[in-house]
């Protein structure tokens, strides 16, 4: 037997049996929520509404009403134009959403299925109910929106719990006893350990002290958060060797024993640190050489009043701030080899320059500086040392007494190393190459740059001079 796929063989074949209008009406009841019979002047000719849709009192009055009457306006035009497309002659159901509302302010949303019953232009509409669709629909946003409140509750928890551990004076650790790991540790504690932050959470708390095993060290703790306030137990932080007191209070979060512990110096490190700081500010102070901290731009943090006096700067506020560059003879040249080589190698000595003074004059000075990369900001400390009086009576090794010669050696990193040599011998061009060697500790690249070549040509012109050979040691590192 062939189908058709639109059901019409149960017609052709008489499979449809007769059924009784009682019957008829059960099944399409059943079949759906509310079902209208509309005649071609959408006069409503029939309404049949599933019990237990629990609206059958409010819509008993609709039959013979005009379906305009019974729809929002919307609705109406929405539905007037869909009839009146060329849906309607294809002889299938058409889906549309209307909502129904009368003079009662009675309104409930239908998914109606819409079929013509007959070519006089009646029509079926079948329908689902969408208002439990539609409350689903609003309790999913309802729970959307509560989600949202406490998702924002608790980045504002979060804000004020992080803001209240890193603004605390006091060091601060929270330790999970059921793993014996760090939970969280404030910048204090970072800094008192001498350890980044991330390096410290989930790091085993007893790995951080001295001579204590896990396993006694959180029995020593939860022993101590049970005693009187006022009670510490001493202990030696294993990386820096500092003496700190410990204090502890247990409390439980998410089914978790947490202990919080607050660190203090003890006696005799605080004695020492603090007289350790005493000293050293003094020296920073009063101190004859210059003391100037950059950031890891090459930006001046600080300055003694040394470097002032040096670079004839009338206060710290016209030098904070500023690039350590422009009081650098070479600027950006001098600058650029001095961080990357101490953030290389983490220190760098006897590094020979000339500061810029603040009225057009230039000193010698000779630098060494220090990486210091376990701050949470990173910076680099220079001491200066006034190196005129210094330079002023060296003399190159091997170079004969000519002013001449020395005059040709001091233009070396301000002019080209064209100009330089344009007038002179070829043993001039090689004591330029030297001395660049020199200043730069034997680093080609910025000895290139110095005398404004290209490697490829510094390469060739140590060829020439046979100073390739010159240190095989600084060759490889090179």
């Amino acid at each position: 037997m062939d189908v058709a796929s639109d059901g019409r063989f149960l017609l052709r074949r008489g499979s449809l049996p007769d059924l009784a209008p009682d019957l008829l009406v059960d099944i399409v009841t059943s079949a759906c929520d509310l079902a209208l019979v509309v005649s071609a002047d959408h006069t409503v000719v029939s309404v049949l509404v599933n019990p237990q849709m629990g609206v059958g009192a409010k819509v008993a009055h609709w039959q013979g009403a005009h379906l305009r009457d019974l729809l929002t306006s919307d609705s109406w035009l929405k539905l007037e134009a869909r009839l009146a497309g060329i849906e309607m002659d294809t002889r299938r159901p058409m889906m549309v959403e209307l909502t129904h509302a009368d003079d009662t302010n009675f309104r409930f949303p239908i998914n109606y299925a819409i079929s013509r019953t007959a070519d006089d232009g009646a029509i079926l509409m079948v329908g689902r109910d969408l208002r439990p669709i539609a409350e689903l629909q609003q309790q999913l946003v309802s729970a959307q929106l509560m989600l949202e409140r406490d998702y924002e509750a608790h980045r504002e928890l979060e804000t004020r719990y992080r803001v209240v551990m890193e603004q605390s004076p006091q060091p601060l650790i929270i330790v999970s006893m059921s793993s014996g790991k760090i939970i969280d540790v404030n910048a204090g504690t970072a800094e008192l350990i001498g350890v980044p932050r991330a390096e410290l959470i989930d790091a085993p708390v007893a790995q951080e002290f001295e001579g204590r095993r896990r396993g006694e060290f959180l029995e020593s703790l939860a022993k101590l958060s049970g005693v009187e306030s006022g009670r510490s137990l001493e202990l030696t932080v294993k990386r820096n060797k500092r003496r700190v007191t410990v204090t502890v209070e247990m409390f439980r979060a998410a089914g978790d024993r947490l202990l919080l512990c607050r660190l203090g110096m003890a006696d005799a490190g605080k004695a020492q640190i603090t007289e350790l700081t005493d000293m050293m500010t003094r020296l920073y102070a009063k101190g004859i050489d210059a003391i100037v901290f950059l950031d890891g731009d090459g930006a001046v943090k600080s300055a003694n009043e040394a470097f002032l006096n040096l670079t004839d700067c009338s206060s710290l506020a016209m030098v904070q701030g500023r690039s350590f560059a422009d009081f650098l003879a070479r600027g950006t040249i001098d600058l650029r080899m001095l961080m990357d080589t101490v953030k290389r190698v983490g220190h760098m000595r006897h590094f020979t320059t000339r500061l810029n003074t603040d009225y057009s004059g230039q000193v010698a000075v000779e630098l060494s500086a220090t990486w210091f990369q376990d701050k949470a900001a990173p910076c680099v400390g220079l001491v200066i040392r006034d190196a005129s009086v210094a330079e002023a009576t060296r003399w190159p090794v091997e170079m004969p007494g000519n002013d001449g010669l020395r005059n040709v050696m001091q233009l070396v990193g301000y002019s080209t190393l064209k100009d330089i040599v344009a007038e002179t011998t070829e043993i001039i061009e090689r004591m330029c190459i030297e001395t660049a060697l020199e200043l730069t500790g034997n680093n080609r690249a910025a000895a290139a740059e110095l005398l404004s070549l290209s490697r490829q040509s510094l390469y060739v012109k140590l060829r020439q001079f046979g100073l390739l050979s010159k240190d095989p040691a600084e060759s490889k590192s090179d």
